[in-house]
């Protein structure tokens, strides 16, 4: 296995600079966001695609310092409804158009969540009554998403991509094993997990057995860790919409590998990954109000170098 992470976990370091910490980390991949949600701080969509050189050059500067690319990551909402959903899927499918220019072979996205007919905004169904729900949940998957993924998958292939990893997330119609694997039997194995326990944590199902049940569907890994408060959410459930900020006052909240699950935990994590086959990445993923994003990689990448399984030789790097 490798040790990367998302880039966005230091959005506010300039690229140089947080390539310096990638090789100071001993980091073997990068996962760029290309867009939609992310501001895709190291990384200019527009300006790659139009321009060889300028994707060289991308490509070398990586290499000097012994740093491949995991993955290209473009996580939004392509389903939104009108423009914004629009603008979301041109996002993606220029994503998915770079990362066949850049011989990257997968990348990271949603689902997407539509409305229902009519709607301004996107409607996660999450329970089967009042009854009426289960007709916008009939019509967002037999007339939006299977038909938009049968056309993206399609897509995709056709520029060589055959592996669109799919985080299972809330607000997303795919956010838990029985979603993907629907989505899967309906559009094909070009659609895979791009597995992030920190959100099976929250939504209470077990991250190990969910690893065992996707086995080969996993075609990427985010490490990130989630603390559930078992107070509040014994008081409140762990539906939270109190925002990230305020993480005293939540529920559950997302941290530093550790901080929520202990290393014997993600000793399991990693061991049954391999188990099922997986030895790709485990790109961090630092979402933490607590600790400062360079504080977190440092913490996160001390913990995973201690128990990650058969780890390549780095290469040398250019000093």
């Amino acid at each position: 296995m490798k040790i990367g992470m998302i880039t966005d976990s230091v959005g506010d370091l300039n690229f140089d600079e947080m390539l310096a910490l990638a090789a100071r980390l001993g980091l073997d991949t990068l996962e760029f966001a290309c867009g939609n949600w992310s501001s895709a701080p190291h990384l200019n969509l527009t300006e790659l695609l139009s321009s060889e050189p300028k994707r060289r050059e991308f490509r070398r500067r990586l290499s000097d310092h012994g740093i491949e690319i995991s993955a290209l990551n473009c996580s939004g909402n392509p389903l939104y409804p009108g423009d914004e959903g629009k603008r979301h899927d041109t996002v993606t499918r220029d994503t998915i158009k770079l990362a066949s220019l850049m011989d990257v072979d997968r990348v990271v996205l949603m689902s997407g969540c539509p409305g229902a007919p009519g709607d301004m905004h996107p409607n996660w169904i999450t329970v089967d009554w009042p009854l009426e729900v289960r007709e916008t949940l009939r019509w967002q998957w037999e007339e939006v998403l299977v038909p938009y993924w049968h056309d993206l998958v399609a897509y995709s292939n056709g520029l060589g991509i055959r592996k669109l990893c799919l985080e299972l997330h809330g607000q997303q119609n795919v956010y838990n094993v029985r979603t993907l694997m629907k989505l899967r039997a309906a559009v094909g194995d070009t659609v895979g997990a791009n597995y992030d326990p920190s959100h099976l944590m929250w939504m209470g199902a077990d991250p190990i057995a969910a690893i065992r049940a996707l086995g080969p569907t996993i075609f990427h890994v985010h490490a990130k860790d989630t603390r559930i408060d078992q107070t509040l959410a014994g008081l409140n459930s762990r539906i939270e919409t109190i925002p990230g900020d305020r993480f005293q006052e939540r529920a559950w909240n997302y941290v530093t590998l550790g901080y929520g699950h202990g290393e014997q935990w993600w000793a399991e994590f990693v061991a049954t990954l391999a188990a099922v086959g997986y030895d790709g990445v485990l790109s961090i993923e630092h979402e933490d109000f607590m600790l400062l994003p360079i504080e977190g990689m440092e913490k996160t990448v001390a913990l995973l170098d201690r128990i990650v399984i058969n780890r390549p030789k780095r290469r040398s790097r250019r000093r």
